[in-house]
């Protein structure tokens, strides 16, 4: 089988890969925990995980409901580093929506006219109308970070947005939108990992991109942008909730929970919906304890 990119991810982990990164996942079984920080060391078992996620669907129906009926509107922002879980979270937020009230947004790299806009104009064409929810595969903070990390804004833009930003997610809230910015935080090992899967699994392979590859010797880069952008967006009326993703399940059910007990609607059980675990899932402070 021809590997996308030539076998670029195998490459990087047999010859550049840092040695304790190459022990980590040679040493790994199908349960193991790669991050020796995060807090568990097994995965959460799936019995325990079906059980839970299927009372989480129920209760996001029931609260897509209430936002057809009472009007609200509601934008998730899903951030975090590449393989760090946003598109199966994002999928099984989804999974049982209707897809003409619940959006997910993800787009691609900028139109030539695009580039030469206002850089958060085409964020704003796909915010929601009354009784919609946005759920953003990536937003405007790819200024702050890809862009920054890969050099493809200039500092002089990149604090332009800064500039801008707290009056934009402002405008969003003051409008009324319930705007929740959630950060899958994933660690290094597993991030590299789950690359290594996606290379080798055919049905995978779409998901990986150039910018996956040249990012796996950024990491220090992504690190430092990703404290600086939290040190300055994390605003009262906008904070961010970090999840820690090294576990896929725990994160999943984090993040249900966080837009669930975020949410009012008629109906909504806070039995149910249980109680967020904040080993995983908390505020900024929590990625780097």
């Amino acid at each position: 089988m021809d590997l996308p990119f030539d076998g670029a991810i195998s490459r990087f982990f047999r010859e550049t890969a840092p040695e304790k990164l190459r022990k980590a996942i040679n040493a790994a079984d199908k349960d193991d925990i790669l991050n020796p920080d995060y807090p568990y060391r097994e995965e959460m078992k799936g019995k325990a995980y079906d059980a839970q996620m299927e009372a989480l669907q129920i209760e996001l129906v029931k609260m897509q409901a209430g936002l057809k009926a009472t009007g609200q509107r509601l934008v998730v922002v899903f951030e975090g580093r590449d393989a760090a879980g946003k598109g199966g979270t994002i999928g099984v937020m989804r999974e049982n929506l209707n897809p003409r009230f619940a959006h997910v947004v993800a787009l691609s790299k900028p139109t030539e006219r695009e580039a030469a806009q206002w850089y958060f104009q085409r964020y704003v064409d796909w915010l929601p109308a009354k009784g919609e929810m946005a759920i953003l595969d990536r937003s405007w903070y790819n200024r702050a970070m890809i862009e920054h990390v890969f050099g493809f804004c200039s500092d002089e833009q990149r604090e332009k947005f800064f500039r801008q930003l707290p009056e934009f997610e402002r405008m969003i809230v003051d409008e009324g939108i319930t705007l929740l910015k959630i950060w899958l935080e994933v660690g290094q090992a597993e991030q590299l990992k789950r690359f290594l899967d996606r290379e080798q699994d055919p049905l995978k392979q779409w998901n990986l991109s150039q910018i996956d590859i040249d990012g796996l010797s950024k990491w220090d880069a992504y690190c430092a942008a990703i404290d600086d952008t939290m040190a300055r967006s994390d605003f009262t009326y906008a904070p961010w909730t970090v999840i820690l993703s090294d576990d896929k399940k725990r994160a999943r059910l984090a993040a249900l929970q966080t837009v669930l007990r975020t949410v009012e609607y008629k109906g909504r059980d806070m039995d149910k919906i249980g109680e967020i675990d904040t080993k995983i899932c908390g505020g900024t402070g929590l990625r780097t304890r």
